[in-house]
């Protein structure tokens, strides 16, 4: 056993001080008393106990006030110790928020399917830290690395497609989360890169991009997401919003040399279910583990300190209130 804060002991000089005061006030005599001309009746009675147990309600206090001040200085244990495997890993979730991201050949569209199960596997990797970065034909970071699942989560929802200037900018939403995470000593840093069409805006190229997270040791999973052939795309008509079938076109061919370079995979999701199961592998490929041999676990001791002292206390109460009943 350990005390968390040793120094708050010294709070225990102020049961000694007020035991002390009490000792005073009994033996100077300034406690209220009576003067009698004499105590031989009380000496026939032979020896009497009550006066030696009038004290026991201040001793109660006493001790519950110790055993308080003991339980605020927190005594723990650490005696038991265990081997922990613990994860390593740093995650981007690139996503694509482009307006095309509505199409409804995913239920309920594109966007909204890829959010729930990123949410999912948000939820599964609970000693990763996670970051989200979002690409139109700009990007930028939706939420930062964290392992604040609720938080994360939370800015994954309001992910939406008109926040940004439509287009396609992959080498941008790349480029963005390789910056997020470049100085990140994780044993194992990895980007999943999610679009469904083919890049037409931005400043850096793909192919720097993914140069770039191979120079930094980066691994980027791709995902393409969209039927094959054609799929249903809201189109605002001059007779209001209309749904469409329209060509799929996804650049295939990069999202597979962005993944080849910097050691990753790409993936093509064409359902929900297809989706969900790629997130699955991912999730089982990304599993680097340290081993901790020595980890103390650490078990609280103040609730039976705490449990003590209020015992002590309803007894000291209970023996004022029916057995040493003061005159008021």
């Amino acid at each position: 056993m350990f005390l968390e804060y040793p120094k708050l002991l010294w709070l225990e000089l102020i049961p000694l001080l007020l035991l002390g005061h009490y000792l005073w006030l009994e033996l100077s005599g300034r406690r209220p008393h009576l003067r009698v001309s004499t105590i031989k009746p009380w000496k026939k009675g032979g020896f009497a106990p009550m006066p030696w147990l009038r004290h026991l309600p201040f001793v109660c206090e006493m001790a519950a006030l110790a055993l308080i001040i003991f339980c605020i200085a927190r005594p723990r244990s650490s005696e038991t110790l265990e081997s922990r495997d613990t994860e390593g890993i740093d995650i981007v979730l690139a996503m694509d928020v482009s307006s095309s991201m509505l199409a409804r050949d995913f239920n309920p569209d594109r966007l909204s399917a890829a959010k729930d199960i990123a949410i999912e596997f948000i939820s599964q990797r609970t000693s990763d830290r996670m970051g989200i970065v979002v690409f139109a034909g700009e990007s930028y970071t939706q939420c930062p690395l964290t392992t604040d699942r609720a938080t994360l989560i939370n800015m994954m929802k309001e992910v939406q497609t008109d926040l940004i200037e439509d287009g396609t900018a992959i080498g941008n939403g790349l480029a963005t989360a390789v910056a997020r995470m470049k100085d990140s000593d994780a044993k194992s840093r990895v980007v999943i890169l999610l679009t469904d069409g083919v890049n037409n805006r931005g400043e850096i190229t793909p192919a720097m991009a993914a140069e770039i997270a191979q120079t930094y040791g980066i691994r980027v999973y791709t995902i393409g997401v969209g039927a094959n052939g054609t799929a249903p795309y809201p189109v605002m008509t001059p007779w209001g919003m209309d749904v469409q079938q329209m060509q799929v076109e996804i650049d295939e061919a990069l999202l597979a040399d962005i993944a080849d370079k910097t050691g990753g995979r790409y993936f093509r999701a064409t359902d929900n279910a297809k989706l969900m199961e790629i997130y699955e592998e991912i999730n089982k490929m990304e599993k680097v583990k340290t081993t901790v041999d020595s980890f103390p676990v650490y078990s609280e001791l103040f609730p039976r300190y705490g449990l003590a002292a209020l015992i002590l206390l309803l007894l000291g109460l209970l023996m004022n209130l029916f057995v040493f009943r003061k005159l008021p």
